[in-house]
Formats: C-alpha cells, structure tokens, sequence
C-alpha cells in the first residue's frame, strides 16, 4: 500500500533558515510570449450571408447552413473575407467547415441553432477525441489544415439543448475504451472509424492543424462535449469569449498540442474545467509528439467543476505556461493537474501567479494517479511548478499531492499564497522540493521545504 499522509499544522512554521527556489532562467516572460503571437491575416471583403438566404421559406427558424457554405466558398474563391452572419435565430441543420482566409462573424442578436440530429453531423472527419486521433463525427463548427480563420462577433452559437448527442454520455464508455485501445496498439488512424452506430460527441468547436486563428467575442450555450478545442495550431487568440455551457464535459477552452496561444478576458459558466491545456494520450499522444507550450492566460472570469486544469491526456509535453491574474469563483478544484500511469509526458516551467479563489473543494490538486485502464508502465512527470501571489477565501483541501513513486512531483513552490479558511491543510504522496515562501492557511505561517516520497 502506499504511504499516504495527511498534515495538518498547529504551529507556524516548517523549518528555517532556507531560501525558496529561484524561477527558472529558462521560462520566459508573459510579455515576451505574447508579443510572438500573430493574428490572422484576412482580407477586407464581406460576404453577408442574408444575401444567399431564402426569407421566402414560410416556417421560422430559417436552416441557413447551405447558404453560410455558398457564402464562405464565395470568400475563399475570392481570396478571402469575413462572411457576416446576420442578426435573427438561425437553424443550421449541419456542421460548418471554414477555410483559410476566412472570418466567421456571427454578428450581435445572431443565434445560431444547430441541429439536434447526430446524422447531420456525418460523414466523419479527422478528430482528436480526449487526446486520441480517430474520424467521427464533425464538430459543429471545424477547420482542418487552415491558416489565417476567425469566429468573431457578439452572437450565440447555441449546440442545441434538445440535442441527441447528450444522450450519448452515459453510453459511451465502450467505444471510449475501444478508441483508447487502438491508440495505445498503434492501429493506423485511418481504420479508427466512429461514425454511425458509434456513441462518441463531438466538440461544438474544433480548429485541427491551423495557424494564425482568432476566437473573439461570441457566446456558447448547450456544447455536446468540449467547447473550443485548439489542436495542433499555433499562433492563436481567445479573447471575450463568454461560455455558459454546462453539459458533460463541458471543458471551456482546451489547448491540445498548441503554442503561442493567449486566452484573455473570458467569462466561463462551464460544466467541466474552464481552461485546461492538454496534448494527447497515451502512447498516441507520445507518437504525435507535438507538445503545447508559450501560452498565456490572463484576466479571465471562471466558473464551473473545475476552474485550471492540466491533462490528463498530456503525454506530448506541456511547458512554459503562464495563469496570472485570473478569477476562480467556485466548483470542484481549483487549480488541478492530472495524469495516470499510461501517459507518459512532461509537464513543467508553470506559473500561476496573481490569482483570486473564492470557495472551491480541493484548492490545489495534484491527481497523477488517475485509474490506468491499459499498460500502467508510463509515469508522467511534473516539475518546476511556481503559485505566487495567490488569495483564497475558502477551500475544503489546500493542497493534495499524489505523485508517482517513481517519479515524485518535483520543484513545486508557493510564495505568497494566502487562504483565509481551509478545511484540511495537505494530504501529500510523493513529492520533493515543496517550498513554502510567506504561506498563510486559516492565519497559521507555513515556511520551509520538505521532501515526502519514497
């Protein structure tokens, strides 16, 4: 059995004398990695989708989908251009695949409903679902190998509360067992097929295999599964989003095998984490090899299950990641790292900095041992992990950490870090190098450095 041990401190200090770890040399700056950030480069024509409806039609909602596709074909032949979206509630019985050079821009007092029907969503494309590359069904709104691409505006775009796809969560854990296989086996991707009589959902928002993209200003409701999912892009922004979807996995933004991303002044009501960065799983994601790193997020608003999230499917790396001056509100966890015995991986050079908590259950958790379903021979490793400047009203658990034994969580530091209430203080299995610097549990001092691992 492993040792496990939970403290809890009556007095005020853990030792003296010592001197809180440096930063690394090695981590940039938030300025200098959101100066290297471009923008989508788009032309200034528009292609206003009211001019490819048909107002004719006798029943409302109008299914625009056919003339949104006329629209951006006619933008793309053109070189590009923002094809407008305008205001009114709008069907949209069917995905929407952007091009290069293209800006969707769901204009203030436009709603977009897309279809309840999982059929619309066929035939398949290239995914990556929960770090697993396979075809299924296409998200709603999806790029594939594009440069230069936009969703703008002030508009909704609603995945449908009446949608099938939510019946689809309690009975997919065969298929998601059966994908999870293929990867960790090799099996060519071109025969990982989950289309019809599979039970897999799609994102609402998926860009796969982009550069330069922005994601600005719209409103999402009723996501069957992820919300924005970034994979494989680089040089993207996230600005003004507001996501208020609170369906099973309901992840906000996830950042999947990205970099050079900045997530900034959001607001998140979601039903899974609000931000989580991510890049692939298992032996799948270590194939890939393509990990997210140079990313930014700041001055967001969340709220959900979870609010910071890293993995679990993280077997490609994540590095050089900044969260500062953000707003947790409440949930489950506040700032969680997750991992398993198949994963495999890095995490490291992580700064959370400048945060505001107000009530979560557990504050900071590490959870490296998530239930491995297949080899259990892949330890994943966390280090070089920096909380400065952090203020918590109330949590129930301050800080739990569950390393492996082979690899203990390593150079994790919390420099100023205040928590007016907690429950419980630390449950700790495996960890080297904790340092507390200035710490403050329920007005009890917490300095020093320790070591518990094996």
């Amino acid at each position: 059995m492993k040792k496990v041990t939970r403290l809890f401190f009556s007095l005020a200090v853990l030792g003296c004398g010592f001197q809180a770890m440096a930063d690394s040399d090695v981590m940039p700056s938030v300025e200098s990695i959101v100066r290297e950030i471009k923008a989508p480069q788009i032309p200034a024509n528009d292609f206003n989708v009211s001019d490819y409806i048909n107002h004719d039609m006798a029943k409302a909602p109008i299914d625009i989908r056919d003339a949104v596709i006329k629209a951006i074909n006619d933008a793309a032949d053109a070189g590009g251009g923002r094809v407008i979206v305008p205001q009114g509630k709008w069907l949209v019985n069917g995905p929407l695949h952007l091009k290069s050079n293209i800006d969707l821009h769901i204009s203030e007092g436009a709603h977009l409903l897309f279809s309840a029907k999982p059929e619309h969503y066929l035939p398949v494309v290239k995914t990556r679902w929960e770090g697993t590359e396979m075809f299924g069904y296409s998200p709603f709104i999806y790029a594939h190998n594009v440069h230069d691409i936009a969703i703008t505006g002030t508009g909704i775009i609603d995945g449908n509360e009446n949608s099938e796809f939510f019946s689809w969560h309690p009975q997919e854990k065969p298929d998601q067992l059966a994908l999870r296989k293929m990867g960790i086996n090799g099996v060519p991707v071109s025969q990982r097929q989950f289309g019809e009589g599979h039970l897999l959902r799609p994102s609402l928002i998926q860009i796969i295999g982009a550069e330069r993209v922005l994601l600005e200003g719209y409103e999402t409701h009723n996501s069957p599964f992820w919300v924005n999912h970034l994979v494989y892009t680089t040089h993207a922004t996230v600005r003004d989003l507001k996501v208020n979807s609170h369906h099973a996995n309901n992840d906000g933004v996830d950042v999947d095998s990205s970099s050079w991303v900045l997530i900034e002044g959001n607001v998140f009501r979601t039903g899974d984490d609000s931000i989580v960065v991510k890049s692939g799983r298992d032996r799948d994601g270590r194939d890939v090899g393509v990990p997210s790193e140079y990313i930014v997020v700041r001055n967001n608003d969340m709220g959900g299950e979870d609010g910071i999230a890293l993995g679990s499917e993280m077997s490609g790396d994540i590095r050089y990641v900044w969260f500062t001056n953000n707003i947790l509100r409440s949930g489950v966890s506040a700032v969680r790292f997750k991992a398993n015995m198949d994963r495999g991986g890095v995490v490291e050079h992580i700064r959370v900095s400048d945060l505001q908590v107000e009530a979560f259950d557990s504050l900071f958790w590490f959870q490296l041992n998530y239930p491995g379903e297949l080899d259990g021979k892949h330890p994943s490793r966390y280090r070089d992990i920096v909380f400065d400047n952090v203020t918590v009203e109330k949590a129930g658990m301050f800080l739990e950490v569950h390393g492996p034994d082979e690899i203990p969580v390593e150079d994790l530091v919390f420099r100023n870090v205040t928590v007016t209430k907690a429950e419980h203080q630390m449950t700790l299995e495996n960890v080297k190098n904790l340092v507390f610097d200035n710490v403050s549990v329920n007005g009890q001092r917490i300095n020093g450095a320790l070591d518990w691992h094996k």
